[in-house]
């Protein structure tokens, strides 16, 4: 750990640029609060966004005023951008709303801030003899003796002995409270912690996948030469350091002699009288089933991965769309030359959406203009009043009401009559609606007027009376 890592470190790491934002107090307590406390492995946008609604509403509240004013959707999106990095934000297989989990990095400046307060109980006896068990551990698991790994394992079974015999005579020795209390604590952060490094193994896991991609992408050489760079173990992601280690977690927490152990173990300590008196988590009872869900989470990436890569090199797909897989891996390599600089100019340009069509057909033949001829004439009223109300009495049809009615008509057919557009919307207007209905028949290129076929319209008039017109069949088509 020099200078210039430290440089690059606060420049580049998302813990580092969390503990130095501005709003670090209010983000690192609603990720905990959100994540860390009830150990939830992912969250949904809405239901995300309205628990930050709440904590905002919460903070402003106790200060009276607004300190952050941007919008919970705003914020989930900052936290989940490329230049924040913590929060991922996801779609799940099947589901069209974005999910967020927190980022490996968030959680470990996460657990550094919640240690800055001072401990009530540290404990090292525990610790120490953590140590020795994990050095026994490793010496006996590497000796290649079978004599040096008998003898141990006789000098075990002759302390056993003896402590059985103690115990038969009623000696035995117990632990004080303090033990007891000091190898809890103990245990719980290990538990804790465990559950956190899921989320540094789902990390490594996708980084692994990254490279692989970036591998697949700079590839100049032979498909052959590249599979058996990449396959020539059993399965690259599974046989990494975390991928074994997982494997063996996994199998060990998947039996089922295991967890009813780790049942029966948990039950028992919880009961007793000096774990009681440090008011355990309730969740501890059920850390076991937590380290299964979040196991699933990381089973189903690793799994998720390994038929991403093996879909990627399909030979089928390679032998078919050369040509394509060709210009995929340019545009691979360009994006990775070009990762981390922001270019602001257009990335591509079109002059349109789709193409202009006109078509000479769709031309309407020529009208020649109808000029009226008028001609003045001297009208003598000899003294009688002319009635001038029917100037004032003009009929105007709303052409864009009965376009409307034919769109509305068509929503739920094909076609429809004039006649069945005249019943179920009854003429208002008399022949002047009926005229605009023609003129519209005449004017819309989907509408047909068929001459060897008459149609019935009716409807009625100002004083009540039925009024009938016989026309050549009407047809609008959508």
């Amino acid at each position: 750990m020099d200078y210039q890592q430290l440089i690059t470190q606060r420049r580049t790491h998302p813990a580092w640029r969390l503990l130095a934002a501005d709003n670090a107090a209010m983000i690192a307590s609603f990720l905990h609060a959100s994540f860390i406390a009830p150990n939830q492995r992912t969250i949904g946008r809405q239901q995300l966004a309205s628990q930050l609604d709440d904590h905002l509403y919460t903070l402003h509240q106790s200060a009276g005023e607004i300190l952050f004013p941007k919008a919970a959707t705003a914020y989930l999106d900052d936290w989940a951008s490329d230049e924040r990095g913590w929060l991922r934000k996801y779609y799940p297989p099947g589901d069209d709303e974005a999910h967020y989990d927190l980022a490996s990095a968030t959680e470990q400046a996460l657990e550094w801030l919640k240690n800055l307060g001072q401990r009530t109980f540290i404990g090292t006896e525990s610790r120490l003899m953590t140590v020795f068990d994990l050095l026994h551990q490793i010496v006996d698991g590497s000796e290649l003796d079978p004599r040096a790994r008998i003898a141990e394992l006789k000098r075990r079974k002759a302390d056993i002995d003896a402590e059985i015999a103690d115990i038969s005579a009623g000696k035995f020795a117990l632990m004080d409270p303090t033990q007891v209390r000091e190898r809890f604590l103990q245990m719980a952060a290990t538990a804790r912690d465990l559950l956190s490094d899921f989320r540094a193994v789902d990390t490594n896991f996708r980084t692994l996948d990254r490279q692989v991609r970036e591998h697949i992408a700079t590839w100049d050489g032979s498909k052959g030469e590249l599979l058996q760079a990449i396959f020539g173990q059993r399965d690259l992601i599974a046989d990494t350091d975390e991928g074994r280690s997982f494997r063996a977690f996994w199998d060990l927490l998947m039996s089922p002699s295991r967890q009813d152990e780790l049942t029966s173990l948990l039950d028992a300590v919880l009961k007793l009288g000096p774990v009681q008196e440090l008011h355990p988590d309730g969740r501890l009872q059920r850390i076991h089933y937590d380290w299964l869900e979040a196991g699933e989470v990381t089973q189903r990436t690793v799994a998720r991965l390994s038929e991403q890569l093996r879909r990627y090199l399909d030979d089928q797909a390679w032998l078919e769309n050369r040509r394509i897989m060709q210009l995929i891996r340019d545009i691979e390599q360009k994006a990775l030359s070009l990762r981390g600089q922001v270019d602001e100019r257009a990335f591509m340009e079109i002059d349109d959406a789709a193409p202009a069509v006109a078509l000479s057909m769709d031309r309407i033949l020529y009208n020649p203009p109808f000029k009226p001829k008028i001609t003045q004439q001297i009208i003598s009223d000899d003294g009688v009043e002319i009635a001038s109300d029917a100037l004032f009495e003009q009929i105007y049809v709303d052409q864009l009401r009965l376009m409307s009615n034919i769109r509305r008509a068509l929503q739920t057919r094909k076609q429809v009559s004039l006649g069945t557009l005249a019943r179920e919307y009854p003429i208002e207007q008399g022949l002047a609606e009926l005229a605009t209905y023609l003129k519209l028949a005449t004017q819309d290129m989907h509408a047909a007027i068929d001459d060897d076929q008459s149609e019935t319209v009716d409807w009625l008039d100002d004083s009540g009376r039925r009024r009938q017109a016989t026309l050549p069949l009407i047809i609008y088509a959508a």
